[in-house]
């Protein structure tokens, strides 16, 4: 068998949108469970608006993914030679010719048609056989037999997909300046990198009978296809900026993880069973073509915070603090020093029970880097009233008191405190819980309290008691 080769091939002309990033990650897994090739190919012809900064956007993207490509990305603007060459080869094998139509006669041809009631609005092939040597080249598209007759192409998502061969004129392939056609381009650049499967979105169906044209005429095997349902919004509109974050760095900057985003965007439109949560090495071996589904997936943010925070609990601490850090940085406006780090780090697995992003994340754990003294949210200033505050006082002697700074030791000191005064153990934690966080909202207090240790408990005290 043939070694697969796979290529993900985006237009720098923006940032890597969310369904770009599902159709590499396709590319990726399929290439990558037949043991074959994943090729990047930048599709910059469009010289007016590709720029480096979405070049620099999408390989970003794809490493932030974790989708690896082998090679170097290949550039389609520096291969446009090659392109124009295969052009005049077809020429040269009566497979194409030159076309002296300007634009005015195009129009004016289209608007003949109209004017007439044609089902069939496009290029009349009138320079087909004048024997002209220069201007535009266009390919021969088959001239069709009958009126039913069609052309056929059996799509490994789709299934068998046709077109009326009427509904096919003789396209253009090198323009009148020698630039070459985004057609022409891709299907040079796809028969010259040996790609043996083209996965894309379906809304590229069309493109397919075009291209096949050329593969035809120049006596090349065509890939297969697999064409691939768009993403729609929640709402099963088109997916659009309207509906939130589509750039895959907005999502990075919203803190997902880039493992979760992998898991959620195979299960947009791919489906193994009843499983929402599949690795990334589960996938490899189970990843299947035939299991792409032919309906438009809808994003659901609900579930990707939910696969989000799966990821999250079982992200090793060390990575997790190194993902983690710049938004608490960013949240916090200055970078926190390492004391703040450390106790951070030992109340990870407290908060990240709670969280189902890093920005939620490093908003839930900023008490512990913060400055003295904190700032107090709303409902925690609230809470701080001057009973609570004589409470406060009592509880620090408490805590002063305490020999083993442990939570165990914590919990059973303030207990005891609590029957003491005979109040309820939360009327007790509750105002401590706001004094040392400045918020309502925190892991267990007692744990808490442990990881800031004594002196800095004592002082986060004084400071409102």
């Amino acid at each position: 068998m043939n070694t697969i080769v796979t290529r993900f091939a985006p237009s720098p002309t923006g940032y890597l949108h969310i369904g770009g990033g599902r159709t590499a990650l396709f590319n990726w897994l399929f290439a990558r469970r037949h043991g074959g090739k994943f090729l990047l190919r930048i599709e910059d012809t469009d010289r007016a608006r590709s720029t480096q900064a979405a070049v620099d956007a999408i390989l970003d993207g794809l490493k932030w993914l974790g989708l690896d490509w082998d090679g170097k990305p290949v550039f389609q603007f520096a291969r446009m030679n090659r392109h124009a060459e295969i052009a005049h080869e077809l020429v040269a094998k009566g497979q194409a010719y030159f076309c002296t139509c300007t634009p005015e006669d195009l129009e004016k041809m289209r608007a003949e048609q109209k004017a007439a009631g044609s089902h069939h609005v496009g290029y009349d092939r009138r320079c087909r056989d004048k024997g002209y040597t220069s201007g535009a080249v266009r390919i021969k598209t088959p001239i069709p037999e009958t009126e039913n007759a069609i052309m056929v192409v059996n799509d490994i998502v789709q299934g068998g997909v046709n077109v009326a061969l009427a509904q096919l004129d003789d396209m253009v392939l090198l323009r009148s300046d020698g630039t070459p056609t985004y057609m022409l381009s891709v299907v040079v650049d796809d028969h010259d990198m040996k790609i043996t499967h083209v996965i894309r979105g379906d809304d590229h169906l069309n493109n397919t009978f075009r291209q096949n044209t050329i593969h035809d005429a120049m006596g090349w095997t065509p890939p297969r296809y697999a064409h691939i349902p768009l993403i729609h919004g929640p709402d099963g509109a088109k997916l659009s900026k309207r509906h939130g974050a589509v750039g895959l760095e907005a999502y990075r900057d919203m803190g997902y993880l880039p493992e979760a985003m992998r898991n959620y965007l195979l299960r947009l439109g791919w489906g193994h069973g009843d499983t929402d949560i599949i690795s990334t090495e589960e996938a490899i071996k189970l990843f299947r073509l035939e299991d792409i589904g032919r309906s438009p997936s809808r994003m659901d943010f609900t579930k990707l915070a939910s696969v989000n925070a799966h990821y999250m609990r079982l992200c090793p601490e060390d990575r997790l603090m190194t993902l983690l850090l710049p938004f608490v940085e960013k949240a916090l406006g200055e970078r926190p020093d390492d004391v703040g780090v450390q106790r951070l780090k030992k109340g990870l697995h407290g908060l990240k029970e709670r969280a189902q992003t890093l920005i939620e994340l490093a908003t839930a754990g900023l008490f512990y880097v913060r400055r003295r003294p904190l700032a107090m949210d709303e409902q925690a200033s609230k809470t701080l009233d001057e009973p609570a505050r004589t409470i406060l006082k009592e509880v620090r002697q408490t805590l002063a008191n305490l020999g083993e700074f442990k939570s165990d030791k914590i919990e059973a000191a303030l207990k005891d405190f609590s029957t003491q005064k005979a109040l309820k153990l939360g009327k007790v934690a509750m105002p401590l819980r706001c004094a040392i966080t400045g918020t309502t909202n925190s892991p267990s207090i007692f744990h808490v309290v442990e990881i800031l240790g004594k002196e800095e408990t004592l002082a986060r005290l004084k400071d409102v008691a």
